[in-house]
């Protein structure tokens, strides 16, 4: 079992930064492959990027490579999201989750994007990006 705290939401204008973090419980933070997704009002939860475990291997959606950065630090056993030139777009809730090492090590390129492959979810935080 892991818990997930996300923090760092706010409102902010359009073009700033604003980091995420998603601190986690887990007794062994390098057993969980981790993600950050993000719903909007009136829309379904999507995703915006996953990390593997040592951090090594990572994922984008589209709309965010180049501008968005995924991060952990098993030190402080936290991943963050590093989103730089904030568009009015990028509104939503922020959510991050887990899934056991185990079962990621068989998952495609596709499972990594899916929402369902997830089994652990924080609260979420809000960001709110005004033009």
């Amino acid at each position: 079992q892991v818990q997930l705290v996300e923090s760092g939401g706010g409102l902010v204008q359009a073009g700033v930064s604003l980091r995420l973090s998603c601190a986690a419980s887990a007794r062994t933070f390098t057993n969980y492959v981790m993600g950050w997704f993000r719903q909007a009002p009136g829309k379904d939860r999507e995703f915006v990027a996953a990390i593997s475990s040592f951090g090594r291997i990572t994922y984008y959606e589209d709309s965010v490579k180049g501008r968005f950065t995924i991060s952990r630090a098993s030190a402080n056993k936290t991943m963050y999201l590093q989103m730089n030139s904030l568009k009015p777009e990028d509104t939503a809730v922020y959510y991050c989750a887990a899934a056991d090492v185990r079962s990621a090590s068989q998952w495609s390129a596709t499972d990594w994007r899916t929402r369902g492959k997830y089994d652990y979810w924080g609260q979420g935080t809000q960001v709110t990006v005004s033009s």
